[in-house]
């Protein structure tokens, strides 16, 4: 993980953490509470080393606790992954020795336990969160437009789009080709992930969620994942994650048990 990537996180957490510090003492809601909550949510993921989308499902145990069903679609990259530009065109530019695109699929069980209730409107629930599950591994080989050139004529130069080959691929890559290229020959890596995390809600509303979220995930497959050509692979990821979440609070029923009150 590079430095300007940990720089970055950091100082993401510390603005938010402020704003919402700030933010937390409110007036008393006068809106009518929804005790038995599940809760219904999508994200926006950023992690140290990509970025992706998340779907969850918190269902109610009782007054502080959730089970947690997840599915998350990440885009992982190289810690040394870094984007060149074209030596013929400014506006063409690619990763020099990729391989593949890879992408992370991942279904997790967990629980979400509240560790701070939010009182006032505005104020902040803070929890934590952790996860685990299978993940499924998708590789998508990466095109390179190649300048060729016509044997029968020197002057005559022409573009192929071939996968990239680190012995004649060299000053003459071009581009990078379509995203779109090579779907037709996705691989699958089975592995597993798990995930610890903590939440803090800020919705206003009680039939809202707004959330913002900061954790660890460590992803394994069950092989070295071919990433570069030119760079070592692995097998292990392990990465910061911070997200935006938000979605609705589904009152699932009107009654709470007495014994919820006293949790």
């Amino acid at each position: 993980m590079s430095v300007k990537i940990k720089k970055y996180l950091l100082s993401f957490w510390i603005y938010h953490f402020i704003i919402l510090t700030l933010f937390a003492q409110g007036e008393l809601s006068e809106q009518s509470r929804i005790f038995y909550r599940n809760e219904r949510s999508i994200g926006a993921l950023l992690n140290s080393n990509g970025y992706g989308v998340s779907g969850r499902y918190a269902k109610r145990i009782n007054a502080r606790n959730k089970t947690i069903y997840e599915v998350d679609l990440i885009g992982i990259k190289h810690p040394k992954e870094v984007k060149i530009t074209n030596y013929y065109s400014s506006n063409k530019s690619y990763v020099f020795g990729k391989l593949n695109s890879f992408f992370d699929l991942r279904a997790g069980y967990g629980r979400q336990r509240e560790m701070f209730r939010k009182i006032d409107r505005g104020g902040i629930s803070i929890r934590r969160f952790y996860s685990a599950g299978p993940a499924l591994g998708i590789l998508k080989p990466v095109y390179y437009e190649i300048i060729q050139t016509n044997t029968a004529d020197p002057n005559d130069k022409f573009l192929k789009q071939e996968k990239f080959n680190s012995s004649t691929h060299q000053g003459n890559i071009w581009g990078k080709a379509s995203f779109f290229k090579g779907m037709d020959e996705l691989s699958l890596v089975p592995g597993a992930f798990g995930r610890f995390g903590f939440s803090f809600e800020y919705s206003r509303h009680d039939i809202t969620l707004h959330a913002l979220e900061t954790g660890i995930t460590l992803d394994i497959f069950i092989k070295k994942i071919p990433i570069m050509a030119t760079e070592k692979n692995n097998f292990i990821f392990f990465s910061l994650f911070v997200s935006y979440r938000f979605g609705k609070v589904v009152d699932a029923s009107g009654i709470i048990d007495e014994k919820d009150l006293m949790n």
